[in-house]
């Protein structure tokens, strides 16, 4: 394990290379932006729908977090948030790292590297030991993993979700409504989360969201598949 730690900490350098989810991967992923446009500070690590958020004091020229899950092999870097006051001055900064939620998983284990050498989370008290090396790792009970999806529910509804910007009128069509986008309109039910649930019989089903007159697919479902006219879109089985 010792060994393990080591040869990670001299990749440290290539923290850039190894994880940019933070800053790229989550692009226009409005559940995301969201999470950082809500940030009120440095607190203890804390979930927000299917997002864990890591906020640190920016009082190091690098700071990383490493996770059990991945057996620590991959060095996840914290992006740097600043407060502007009206005149557009930096008022406060602190560090961040947003984690999406690994799959079925109740409890993580993690460390944070600090300009190289490896700790446990100042923001988190919450701290186990490896019998075998002695070394401390901090830990997170995680309350939910199950992740937000387009999917039947079992009171037999099927239960649609849309991530989408604030303030929109999104819509529901397809094969069920034989393509009519005007009969159901999702609700938003939290900051950027839109959905609607619908008693369908059991079948195959093709369908699209739409706003205005724009119509796209459901990024929570990746099955996907091709309407009569050769149009792309999303596709769920009731079973």
């Amino acid at each position: 394990m010792k060994k393990l730690f080591i040869s990670i900490a001299l990749c440290f350098s290539l923290a850039s290379v190894f994880a940019k989810e933070a800053s790229t991967e989550d692009d226009g992923n409005y559940e995301y932006n969201s999470i950082i446009l809500e940030m009120k500070g440095i607190k203890a690590p804390y979930e927000s729908g299917d997002y864990i958020v890591f906020t640190a004091p920016k009082n190091s020229r690098q700071l990383g977090i490493a996770f059990d899950f991945e057996n620590y092999s991959q060095v996840h870097q914290y992006m740097v948030h600043n407060n502007y006051s009206f005149e557009g001055d930096v008022t406060d900064t602190w560090m961040f790292y947003i984690l999406k939620k690994p799959v079925k998983t109740r409890q993580i284990k993690y460390r944070i590297i600090m300009d190289g050498l490896w700790t446990t989370d100042s923001t988190n008290s919450e701290i186990v030991y490896d019998d075998a090396s002695g070394i401390p790792f901090s830990v997170l009970n995680i309350k939910n993993t199950d992740p937000v999806i387009t999917e039947t529910q079992n009171d037999g509804c099927t239960k649609f979700i849309c991530f989408a910007e604030s303030g929109k009128k999104i819509r529901l069509g397809g094969t069920f409504t034989n393509w009519d986008s005007w009969i159901y309109e999702l609700k938003e039910v939290s900051y950027g989360k839109y959905e609607i649930s619908l008693p369908l019989p059991k079948g195959t089903y093709y369908y699209n969201f739409y706003e205005g007159m724009h119509s796209f697919t459901d990024k929570t479902n990746p099955s996907k598949g091709y309407t009569a006219d050769g149009k792309i879109a999303s596709c769920i089985t009731v079973k």
